[in-house]
């Protein structure tokens, strides 16, 4: 689906909300998942998928896959929030549970994948997943032309990869900011060091951002940050409840915490980026569990 971009006029500063928790999944994952799975061959479609995911890339995997007439295994961590995994059953896709390590479920993936033939589908490291997420750069552009930042959360790297290639060829002027949880910024450090950095798994899993608890980014996806990329800014837990409440009550939008961190950035972080031009921020998804959601919609 293509998503609007939608003017909200916050107390801090006019920003364009990119809403892609309205995609039919929930969240952007739709478009790298089925474009990746649109690329494979019908032998290796009819053979299957399997995917590692703790949630969104899970249903956006098991979307495409029965879109497209073929079945799909997930390996999920055993903290994927209920609600995510419970959508990804409920799309037809069998379920692998692993540890919390992203690691891990990236072993088991691939060793099932070998075991049974099946084709991979990586959630951001590689070329077809960039490209699909990087349409949404494609549309921030043709709807925003004069277009002067663009925030967007970390997690593996593929939404950002495929954004910012976007942007910087059609927009070379335009700025674009990887935003990411305080408790788990290994994009920034990584940037920041010049090499890619993995963070304990024990370290990434304590943000309420579960979208963005990958320990690293990918190996290709760090190679288009480095290329074109701005810099990267880091929120705090407490400004990404905030910037939930915010989302609703304001911009009558439903983000889950990972879809909050650009706009945390765009309310808590402005002098961290230019933002006297049009600032773009991505809202990656709205997957949020009920009981999150009345905890921090109550919250003072």
């Amino acid at each position: 689906m293509r998503t609007p971009l939608v003017r909200v006029a916050f107390d801090e500063g006019e920003v364009f909300l990119k809403p892609e928790n309205l995609q039919p999944i929930g969240s952007f994952k739709l478009r790298g998942a089925y474009n990746k799975i649109a690329s494979l061959s019908p032998e290796q479609r009819q053979r299957g998928v399997i995917a590692y995911s703790s949630g969104n890339h899970a249903q956006g995997v098991a979307y495409a896959a029965r879109a497209m007439g073929c079945h799909a295994t997930i390996v999920m961590p055993d903290n994927s929030p209920r609600l995510k995994l419970e959508k990804t059953k409920a799309l037809g896709a069998e379920i692998v549970i692993v540890g919390p390590a992203s690691d891990e479920r990236k072993e088991q993936a691939e060793e099932l994948a070998t075991e049974h033939g099946y084709a991979l589908v990586p959630p951001y490291d590689d070329e077809a997943i960039i490209a699909g997420q990087g349409t949404m750069g494609l549309e921030i552009v043709e709807d925003l032309s004069d277009v002067s930042t663009v925030l967007v959360p970390v997690g593996g790297g593929g939404m950002i990869s495929g954004i910012s290639v976007a942007i910087k060829n059609l927009r070379p002027e335009a700025r674009v900011f990887g935003i990411e949880s305080e408790l788990g910024a290994k994009a920034k450090a990584s940037f920041e060091a010049g090499h890619r950095i993995a963070f304990p798994a024990e370290e990434t899993s304590r943000t309420i951002a579960d979208g963005l608890r990958t320990q690293s980014v990918g190996e290709c996806n760090f190679e288009y940050i480095q290329h074109y990329v701005d810099g990267f800014i880091s929120v705090s837990e407490e400004e990404i409840r905030k910037s939930i409440r915010r989302l609703a009550f304001e911009a009558h939008l439903i983000a889950e915490p990972s879809g909050a961190v650009p706009t945390a950035a765009a309310l808590f972080h402005r002098d961290e980026f230019p933002s006297d031009g049009k600032t773009v921020a991505i809202v990656s998804g709205g997957n949020i569990a009920p009981e999150l959601l009345k905890e921090v919609l109550g919250a003072q």
